[in-house]
């Protein structure tokens, strides 16, 4: 019984031990981060930093791109202050600022990625997924182009013909 009890709680630590664990005591998917994390931090206000070997993406209902590094706040179901992570809504990507785990009997996981929440089905990120690296030119151009102008469109404010101006103005 003993015995039982000392395997029990290597492997309940050992997950600790993971960035996987740390999400799924959170009440997060593991899946949310892809394999191939080379190292993390994690502290006691819930922040963390994961390291991937370079860039890359995997592809869920739409596509995600994970930057070399990855970071955020941690809280019981939900990632706040999250960077690092592109989804990629029909030919613009748009970077995640957050991630909330709805009520965990509803099934449903939720994007914010500045302009509106991206709903998905908790299912998918049940386990991580592998990740095809990108090179710095895919990766780089087209995601920043994209991150500017979603945070343009959060901010009611857009240019044209180097002219700025806001909703109020049209």
């Amino acid at each position: 019984m003993f015995l039982h009890f000392i395997i029990f709680f290597m492997v309940a630590s050992g997950e600790q031990d993971s960035i996987y664990g740390i999400l799924k005591a959170h009440g997060l998917p593991m899946g949310l981060l892809p394999k191939g994390i080379t190292r993390f931090h994690f502290d006691d206000t819930g922040r963390f930093e994961v390291h991937l070997d370079q860039p890359c993406k995997t592809k869920f209902e739409s596509e995600m791109h994970y930057d070399r590094n990855v970071s955020g706040t941690l809280s019981y179901g939900q990632i706040g202050a999250l960077s690092g992570i592109s989804a990629q809504e029909l030919f613009l990507w748009f970077p995640v600022k957050g991630i909330r785990v709805d009520v965990p009997t509803s099934g449903l996981i939720y994007f914010d990625v500045g302009v509106v929440f991206k709903q998905f089905p908790l299912s998918l990120f049940e386990s991580p997924r592998d990740c095809l690296a990108v090179q710095d030119s895919e990766s780089g151009g087209s995601i920043r182009r994209a991150k500017l102008l979603s945070e343009a469109i959060s901010k009611n404010r857009y240019e044209y013909d180097g002219e700025s101006f806001g909703r109020d103005d049209m």
